[in-house]
């Protein structure tokens, strides 16, 4: 698809943004026409201070509030699926990214434009590349590590769909393989070997017998998870495999720490060779802060916990209560025909805007 126009009026209705914004490509590393678009946008509003990391660009309101909340979203989407251009079918925008999460992005677009003073509190917007990929490569991260200071906060609001409700904290995850020894041997003389692949089923049958817990934190039940993602073994058609390796994804609750995470897998498994290959931590859900309270009583909604890792845990890992709000079911995420409710895009802007305008 090619792109004549990446100029973005942030006048415009918020559909009409978000249709501008999946009409630019910007799959993960290649955001820089969509930034470039966002950065001059955003630079040409004077109640602004806008800055670039990289390919992330942040912009910050200073009236002196006493406090202050991060507009959060990534730019980023993931490959295509035949799910461009943007369409629009009754009250429904499909397209790429239409969910995961231009639809949010607008929203905080529209509010860095049409709030040149907010009322209550200072703003900072954070508009950050490759989110949907590894995470050494998350420009979120990057600015946290190069300039912490642009995310400092009371309070982060992530533009994640959530069907315009609240989702509070994140799950933590690990990644670990469980490698199942045996003993090579020529198939024609099995009984000479030990059939690793055949050994491992004693690790997946545990996992399918395992009952993960169900941990409640301020109210909201985080349901873990623990699963096998990958089984490798094998070398050649002819051969009884010494080694079967399994890949497992765990989902914790947010009040473990990774080094409990892993402790609690190599618990379940101590007779096998486990290597953590990746994990992170979760984040608590910080209802009882007064800055996300605030925000829950004027949307209006109940708060459900996020059975997932999303970018609030950066947040938290710097010690800023983060909420995942904005347009679109999650589940429609990553998918070829993801689309985002009108009606979502509208009643998030109007809930933040008037969030914003309520004194702490």
């Amino acid at each position: 698809m090619t792109v004549r126009n990446t100029s973005l009026d942030l006048t415009t209705d918020v559909v009409a943004l978000t249709r501008a914004l999946v009409d630019i490509p910007s799959e993960s590393g290649e955001e820089v026409r969509l930034v470039d678009a966002v950065e001059a946008a955003l630079a040409a509003l004077p109640h602004l201070t806008v800055e670039r990391v990289g390919n992330s660009v942040v912009a910050r309101t200073d009236l002196g509030h006493p406090e202050r909340v991060v507009i959060a979203g990534h730019l980023d989407t993931v490959p295509a699926a035949g799910n461009l251009p943007s369409r629009l079918d009754g009250d429904l925008l499909y397209g790429l990214g239409a969910c995961d999460m231009k639809g949010g992005v607008s929203v905080a677009l529209r509010l860095a434009a049409t709030l040149p003073a907010p009322a209550a509190r200072d703003i900072t917007y954070v508009f950050y590349e490759c989110e949907e990929v590894e995470g050494d490569r998350n420009g979120l991260g990057r600015i946290a590590a190069e300039r912490p200071e642009l995310l400092d906060a009371d309070l982060a609001i992530l533009m994640e769909p959530s069907d315009a409700g609240v989702e509070a904290g994140c799950q933590g995850v690990l990644m670990a393989d469980i490698t199942v020894r045996g003993e090579r041997a020529h198939t024609a003389r099995a009984w000479m070997g030990v059939n690793a692949a055949h050994r491992a089923g004693a690790v997946l049958q545990r996992l399918a017998d395992h009952t993960p817990a169900r941990v409640v934190i301020d109210g909201l039940e985080y349901r873990e998870g623990l699963n096998a993602v990958a089984v490798r073994s094998g070398v050649a058609g002819n051969v009884v495999p010494d080694e079967c390796v399994i890949t497992i994804n765990s989902r914790f609750a947010p009040s473990r720490s990774p080094e409990e995470a892993e402790a609690y897998v190599r618990d379940l498994f101590p007779e096998y060779d486990i290597d953590v290959t990746d994990v992170v931590q979760g984040a608590l859900p910080g209802l009882g802060q007064d800055a996300v309270a605030s925000l829950v009583d004027v949307l209006g909604v109940v708060p459900r916990p996020k059975l997932g890792w999303t970018d609030v845990a950066r947040f938290a890992a710097l010690g800023v209560p983060a909420l995942n709000y904005g347009p679109g079911d999650p589940v429609l995420a990553h998918t070829a025909g993801e689309y985002v409710p009108v009606a979502q895009l509208r009643v998030c802007e109007e809930r933040l805007r008037g969030w914003l305008a309520v004194s702490p």
